[in-house]
């Protein structure tokens, strides 16, 4: 994990005091949760996450409904949006943080490779959500290795994400 990544996923766990996060991940598979997770102290405020990469799992573990995955496919800002909202309340946390995209070689449901939606909510105690927002990236790393520029979209993406909660604390 590089230090820059290092010193968000510290800011974020010490900003988050008294709140919780849960997170749903779909390029990243896990890596937010990883980078969390490695900041000591981060068990106080995390609380899960969520790896829906196929788009089924998307519907059964964070809501998403299917007729949105059926008309847009999986990486739209909806999507994205719908991702936190379910990860906020399926693991009873405080914020919810979700990411989709494509992170290449190849485009996806018409996206070009690069293309990410970040999204965060914040939940009240009764559920329902105080704020939203969604962000749309097109990350273009130039990097002529596919596998190179494929893990460079998914750490800024990782970083993206941080850096958007940290807009909510």
């Amino acid at each position: 994990m590089s230090t820059d990544l290092d010193s968000l996923a510290l800011t974020v766990v010490v900003a988050l005091e008294g709140r919780t996060l849960a997170t749903a991940e779909s390029l990243t598979g896990g890596q937010i949760g990883s980078t969390i997770t490695a900041i000591p102290g981060a068990s106080k405020v995390y609380r899960g996450g969520v790896i829906s990469y196929a788009s089924d799992l998307k519907v059964s573990l964070v809501d998403v409904p299917a007729s949105l995955l059926e008309e847009g496919g999986a990486i739209q800002a909806e999507v994205a949006l719908a991702m936190a909202r379910g990860a906020a309340t399926n693991l009873d946390a405080d914020f919810g943080l979700a990411v989709t995209g494509v992170a290449g070689p190849a485009s996806q449901d018409g996206k070009k490779p690069g293309t990410v939606f970040v999204a965060c909510v914040e939940r009240r105690n009764d559920g329902s959500f105080i704020e939203e927002q969604v962000e749309e990236l097109h990350l273009n790393p130039e990097i002529e290795d596919i596998r190179l520029a494929r893990a460079e979209v998914r750490q800024e993406t990782v970083a993206a994400a941080l850096e958007l909660l940290l807009t909510f604390l």
